[in-house]
């Protein structure tokens, strides 16, 4: 099966010569013309790899990583105009995989690609977060305590994503919501005090402290010795 690539630019000539450059590679290779356009194909298809330029109309580019962040692994590469060092490390904060700017050499973008493609092979086996007796597959979205299944949402999935990868930093409220609801989610953070009353009950274990007035942050089981 060949690589599949999702290419979202709204300047139809570049558009037009990615694809070419892709599909002489040999690339299964979709497009789209703005961000709204995009997610609806990258929630159709699974794909490989989503080259994403930030200034598009209906949907930016950073809004469809975002998106794409709370459900997908898939690698993804910023192609755009926008060269401000402010702006590559917001890129990097959405966990964006590469970061090119325009004007930017085809054959050089062929290889920062398959560079990315590369990269993300080798990391597919090694996509485990642990945490004391917690196992979580980044791949399958599974959790594990003890080789036993435990059954979450994806929201749960996600604020224990996030909980490890902090810790042992505090994560507030605010940036759970921001993180895992996304920008344009309204609602108050009570929503995220009550996925995790979730989750505690669903893993039992005691590792998620309530910092109040906070947020939240995990710490180790710690034994008592009699």
């Amino acid at each position: 099966m060949n690589t599949s690539i999702l290419v979202m630019e709204d300047d139809v000539n570049i558009q037009e010569l990615i694809v070419e450059f892709l599909k002489a590679e040999g690339y299964d290779v979709d497009y789209a013309s703005d961000g709204l356009e995009g997610i609806q194909l990258f929630k159709k298809k699974e794909y490989d790899l989503v080259l994403l330029d930030i200034m598009m109309p209906n949907l930016d580019g950073y809004s469809v990583c975002k998106m794409i962040r709370q459900t997908s692994n898939v690698p993804i590469i910023f192609l755009t105009a926008l060269n401000e060092e402010s702006n590559q490390l917001k890129g990097f904060e959405l966990e964006c995989d590469d970061y090119i700017t325009k004007p930017f050499s085809f054959n050089l973008l062929i290889q920062r690609v398959k560079a990315v493609l590369r990269r993300g092979r080798i990391n597919i086996s090694s996509d485990l977060l642990i945490f004391e007796k917690l196992k979580l597959d980044l791949n399958t979205y599974s959790v594990q305590i003890d080789d036993q299944n435990i059954e979450l949402t994806l929201k749960e999935f996600n604020i224990l994503k996030m909980l490890i990868e902090k810790y042992p930093q505090v994560v507030t409220r605010e940036n759970l919501l921001d993180s895992i609801w996304g920008y344009d989610y309204y609602g108050d953070t009570r929503i995220v005090d009550a996925h995790i009353k979730n989750l505690r009950k669903k893993i039992i274990l005691p590792y998620i402290k309530t910092v109040k007035g906070i947020g939240y942050t995990l710490e180790k089981d710690i034994e008592v010795l009699e």
